[in-house]
């Protein structure tokens, strides 16, 4: 399973909630190389990556929030989905602190409701794959990489919220479904072209230099498992297959980068730094208030033993693809034809 297969995904109606968000619009991307028939389902659109990927021709867009149910239905139906991808959700820990019942609202109600609502299709999807995080574990920072079997916890309502969400998906899998696959899968710190997320060390990176403005490095000690999108979704896609074709393999899995990616943000500046060839102005944070783990390293072990699947780029690799994609975009380069690229350089190399 190291490659996908050349052709399960041509023709799969697939089913794609937040594709309008950056991996989501990488996920639609390359759905469509694939030769999948892609439906779309996110807010209402406020994302320069899909504005720059000139609102994913070729996808079937609709414009929703997946916590009402009433409008969801008749999206689903329509769709009729073999495979369905749920990445819509509220995803900035220091957000879910200012604005908690929207995240619990979003993440947990919201999986819950195109989980039940999935019940009701004429034709069930094959394979339901759930996205959640990495932070779903109770995570003590011992330093210990965290694994399947590990305790599911939360400090921040993020984390809680993603956490609930891993229970809501076990419970309507074994509560609802027979004739459909339903997983969860988790993934680091994911970094790439096209990211302009508020609260995130590269796209702060980006815009500093884009809008010579002095940028603000929060937590420089703090260490994560950094991991190219493309390696990310290359996951997801082998795991979705290896679900459908109906192999023994677990309904979770991480699916996080090598060792020697989880470092401190403060490494991650200097190695963007030197990858874009400039030196972006940082300013001194104050103490933030807002509790957050220092330390979260992803045990990735039994994504490799059951899919044969590891990332394909190290972290410097994943860097230097990451600062080329924004150089590109800084320039003035076509952007969709450079992630187009990017996609076919991912998919010829091995593992």
């Amino acid at each position: 399973m190291e490659n996908m297969v050349s052709n399960f995904w041509q023709n799969k109606k697939v089913l794609l909630t937040g594709h309008t968000g950056f991996k989501g619009v990488w996920a639609a991307l390359w759905l469509k190389q694939m030769g999948a028939s892609v439906t779309g389902i996110a807010l209402e659109p406020d994302n320069k990556f899909y504005d720059i990927m000139n609102h994913l021709p070729g996808i079937k867009n609709h414009t929703c929030d997946i916590r009402d149910r009433k409008a969801l239905l008749p999206i689903l139906k329509e769709a009729a989905p073999d495979i369905v991808i749920h990445m819509a959700a509220q995803s900035l820990v220091r957000k879910s602190y200012h604005d908690p019942l929207t995240t619990f609202e979003t993440n947990i109600l919201g999986t819950a409701n195109i989980l039940y609502l999935l019940r009701e299709l004429p034709t069930p999807p094959q394979v339901v794959l759930v996205i959640t995080s990495d932070k779903v574990y109770e995570n003590t920072e011992t330093g210990i990489p965290l694994k399947e079997t590990d305790r599911f916890g939360g400090d921040d309502p993020y984390s809680a919220s993603k956490a609930c969400t891993e229970i809501v998906t076990a419970s309507m899998r074994k509560s609802y479904f027979k004739d459909t696959i339903v997983a969860t899968a988790r993934a680091g710190n994911v970094i790439g072209g096209g990211d302009w997320s508020e609260d995130r060390l590269i796209p702060d990176i980006i815009r500093s230099l884009e809008n010579n403005t002095p940028f603000t490095l929060r937590n420089p000690n703090s260490t994560r498992p950094w991991q190219h999108v493309l390696d990310v979704l290359h996951g997801y896609f082998v795991y979705i297959e290896a679900l459908a074709q109906k192999k023994e393999i677990p309904l979770s899995l991480n699916f996080g980068p090598s060792d020697e990616a989880c470092i401190p943000a403060g490494e991650i500046v200097s190695k963007m730094e030197k990858a874009l060839g400039s030196t972006p102005r940082k300013e001194a944070s104050a103490p933030s208030t807002l509790a957050e783990k220092t330390l979260l390293h992803l045990d990735s072990s039994l994504a490799a033993k059951a899919l044969k699947w590891r990332p394909k780029l190290s972290i410097d690799e994943s860097i230097n693809w990451t600062a080329s994609w924004y150089a590109a975009y800084l320039k003035g380069e076509d952007m969709k034809a450079f992630s187009l690229q990017q996609l076919t350089a991912h998919e010829s190399l091995r593992p």
